[in-house]
């Protein structure tokens, strides 16, 4: 199998516990692109908060590609939109709605990498969130917005058995209209249907004409899981969660130990042709 692609998550996979990127890491992804090999890093944060890492991997172009918001926006590099699909000014109203009946701390990111919120006491996670991802953060009622307002993707977000209790609700309030995605303890996001990671590969490597078995994909995460269940090589990291890792081809060291490298060199850079 010859790899073509190689798709990577950024928190606790690409990026260490500190959230910067090994040198080894940065060495094996130079590698590949020179050798033509794209590398898409393939995540649930917007444009602003990817921007950094493209930048020091010198991942830059018209032909090299980014998937954002979970694939809810896949585009390249420079920012042409290969698909993009929202959910409407209903969707979100209805969403935020929910998060304030019940007491669920709830933000929204639109298209250009904004993140709002109908709560006035803003939770900590959003705070955290906006900042990593400069994102920017504005509190705005459903009324306060334009009434074609449309969003990327919602976010229940805060303390972890708050979201563990809630989450079959939110899964059978929203699981038919909508995608659901546990993306880490404190994030249950939720998107438009049919967006995930895995499909958004598969529109990807149908524009660029890569096949899906010509894919690797590295993640930690709940919302992985579609990534590896589309790609040839699903990679989970050491420190992934124990679900990440059932559902993986092969678990490689942690983020912290080089995960990524020993993977690449192992199963691409050094495979004796």
């Amino acid at each position: 199998m010859t790899i073509k692609l190689i798709a990577l998550d950024i928190d606790d996979t690409l990026l260490t516990s500190d959230k910067t990127i090994l040198p080894s890491t940065l060495e094996a992804i130079t590698k590949c692109l020179a050798r033509g090999i794209k590398v898409v890093l393939c995540t649930g944060r917007p444009l602003a908060g990817v921007k950094p890492w493209l930048d020091e991997l010198g991942i830059d172009g018209p032909d090299q590609y980014v998937v954002t918001y979970n694939g809810a926006i896949i585009q390249s590099t420079t920012g042409a939109i290969i698909a993009k699909k929202l959910i409407d000014n209903a969707g979100y109203r209805w969403l935020t709605a929910f998060g304030q009946a019940n007491h669920l701390p709830f933000n929204v990111l639109d298209a250009e990498s904004r993140i709002y919120t109908a709560d006035r006491d803003v939770d900590f996670v959003t705070v955290v969130q906006a900042m990593e991802n400069s994102a920017g953060l504005s509190v705005r009622q459903p009324d306060e917005l334009p009434k074609d307002f449309a969003i990327t993707k919602g976010l229940y977000v805060g303390d972890q058995a708050k979201l563990d209790a809630a989450e079959p609700l939110v899964r059978e309030t929203f699981g038919v209209a909508f995608s659901v995605i546990r993306a880490g303890k404190n994030f249950l996001e939720v998107m438009p249907a049919g967006v995930d990671k895995g499909n958004a590969l598969k529109a990807l490597g149908d524009a660029i004409r890569i096949k899906p078995e010509e894919m690797m994909g590295f993640g930690d995460e709940g919302n992985d899981l579609q990534m590896f269940a589309t790609v040839g090589l699903a990679v989970a990291m050491g420190n992934g969660t124990p679900i990440a890792k059932a559902h993986a081809d092969f678990v490689t060291a942690t983020s912290d130990d080089g995960g990524i490298a020993k993977a690449i060199h192992q199963f691409v850079l050094d495979v004796k042709k």
